[in-house]
């Protein structure tokens, strides 16, 4: 790679020794590296299997002339897609009336790749989030060593004791006043750390047992600004697990105080203009920008062509990523209560990471028929003239928006696929929860940008969850049918939830055309496309 861009008289960048041991936080890490290396006013970001058509910059640069521009992101189209589109790759649906909605309302998106940016942007956004994070780190630490002190407090009487309480406690109310007034945190952590260090020094030889084990808890917690959220309770329960002693309590702070690092010795680099809070940088980064009163554009024109996954494992790796990514945003920074965004901005931010929840609600879509058909258990009271006066009028009216604000895009694959991967959303949701509340690694996997030639079996253990939805849903016609003819059931409500069952087994269908799909060229492939002539099903 560095021997081709050589000879083409382009440059490489690569992390450096700084990143050795160090967290390198995937993507948004590269770009971070390259952003400090580099000192163009604009960023092109492509992924390495997008191609760009010469004419990119010129299409898209105009947007700039508004200086408060800080975005442009163009559609992610893909050659390698036929067009059956199996594996629902195109979003023809997200990258069009989607986007271009969101666009309306200052809230179209990063999508990570096929965009343009704005480096005075950027650069504002890592300076304003390093200040945020750092002094959040140090008003977490002055709130939980006020807390220890208060608990170390309780039971001593020793006068001497409860001088050098007085005297810490006297440093961490100094600390938060020059917080308060907006003195520089180098300064204010200095003078934390020395005053409480003093204190410390003094007394720890009167108890050093006691410090020794709570200090061993206290060395296992991370002290980083993603994680320090959670020292207020974490050091208590050392507290509250066993009776620590005053002396204790102050060589506690101390260690809290030493952790305290403005100069964030624990990242390759202090400034991160690119988010790393998630797997998925682009949401936040973009989410994070438009709350510092920037702007974004979607400049709806194929700009740039790439390579979609070929078979469903590597597609399942994809959209696992994407949702957990978007709900580790979620539930770090819920756009609902983020400072300097509007309402629409807001409620377009909400809109893409609820949608994950659906997974959650597909289970009751699938099991209400079940249930009906199964045991009479009916999901509504009564199917009256009124229920289906509602009803039908709506069903029909969401189709004719979809057909409507398509434009003539396909949408029918993306609708499957809401449905269809509702394991995959549920998976997001509850591992993005378990990493963000519980520090539970979520492992980040770049998607393979060719199939595994190697891998010749469908891979149906991949879509057990589907295939025992498709089984349930056939098992309810059969019982169904059953129930019909020994007379257990009649009346209208089998018929609608028949229905029902019908509607959904079309909906997973493409997930075991998925399973079977090999990618363009393979003679599965060219099974699908003759099945599907008349054009995408």
């Amino acid at each position: 790679m560095r021997a081709a861009a050589d000879s083409l008289g382009v440059g490489v960048i690569t992390r450096g020794a700084d990143w050795i041991d160090r967290p390198r936080h995937a993507k948004a890490g590269n770009l971070n590296n390259a952003l400090l290396a580099t000192q163009g006013e604009f960023l092109l970001i492509l992924d390495a299997d997008q191609v760009p058509e010469p004419g990119i910059l010129d299409r898209t640069l105009g947007y700039f002339k508004d200086p408060r521009m800080a975005l442009v992101q163009t559609p992610q189209w893909f050659e390698n897609v036929p067009e059956a589109d199996l594996l629902g790759s195109q979003a023809p649906l997200f990258y069009g009336p989607i986007q271009q909605s969101k666009d309306g309302w200052n809230a179209a998106f990063f999508c990570g790749s096929n965009a343009i940016l704005r480096r005075e942007a950027l650069m504002q956004l890592g300076i304003s989030r390093y200040v945020v994070e750092v002094e959040a780190s140090v008003q977490r630490t002055i709130t939980t060593s006020r807390k220890l002190l208060a608990r170390a407090r309780e039971t001593e009487t020793d006068p001497r004791v409860l001088g050098a309480l007085d005297e810490a406690e006297a440093v961490v109310d100094r600390a938060r006043d020059q917080v308060r007034s907006g003195e520089p945190l180098g300064d204010v952590t200095y003078a934390f750390q020395r005053g409480i260090d003093t204190i410390a020094f003094r007394f720890a030889a009167a108890d050093l047992e006691s410090v020794r084990n709570d200090l061993q808890e206290l060395a296992a917690m991370s002290t980083d600004a993603n994680t320090f959220a959670g020292l207020d309770d974490a050091a208590l329960d050392v507290l509250g697990r066993r009776d620590a002693s005053p002396v204790a309590a102050i060589e506690s702070i101390a260690v809290l105080a030493r952790a305290l690092d403005v100069n964030r010795d624990d990242e390759a680099q202090p400034i991160m203009p690119l988010a790393t809070i998630s797997v998925t940088e682009d949401m936040a980064t973009a989410m994070r920008l438009h709350g510092l009163g920037w702007k974004s554009a979607y400049h709806d024109e194929i700009l740039a062509k790439g390579l979609a996954p070929e078979d469903m494992p590597t597609m399942l790796v994809q959209r696992l990523r994407w949702a957990q990514g978007t709900m580790q945003v979620f539930f770090r920074e819920n756009p609902l209560v983020q400072k300097g965004l509007s309402w629409g901005q807001r409620l377009m931010y909400f809109s893409t990471m609820w949608s994950y929840l659906s997974g959650f609600a597909a289970i009751v879509y699938i099991a209400a028929p079940v249930l009906c058909l199964s045991f009479g258990v009916v999901p509504v009271q009564a199917y009256s003239v009124d229920f289906f006066a509602r009803l039908i009028p709506f069903l029909v009216l969401n189709q004719l928006l979809f057909w409507v604000v398509a434009a003539g895009r396909p949408t029918w694959r993306g609708q499957q696929y809401s449905l269809a991967l509702f394991p995959v959303w549920i998976e997001a949701v509850t591992s993005a929860f378990e990493n963000v509340f519980r520090g539970k690694p979520l492992g980040f996997r770049v998607t393979p940008k060719v199939r595994d030639e190697t891998e010749q079996k469908p891979r149906w253990d991949l879509v057990k969850p589907q295939l025992i939805a498709m089984g349930a849903l056939v098992a309810a016609l059969i019982l169904i049918g059953i129930r019909y003819l020994t007379g257990q059931a009649s009346g209208i409500a089998p018929l609608v939830n028949t229905a029902w069952v019908v509607f959904d087994l079309f909906i997973f269908s493409i997930v075991t055309r998925a399973v079977l799909y090999r990618g363009p060229g393979t003679g599965v492939q060219s099974e699908h496309e003759s099945s599907t002539a008349g054009g995408p099903l």
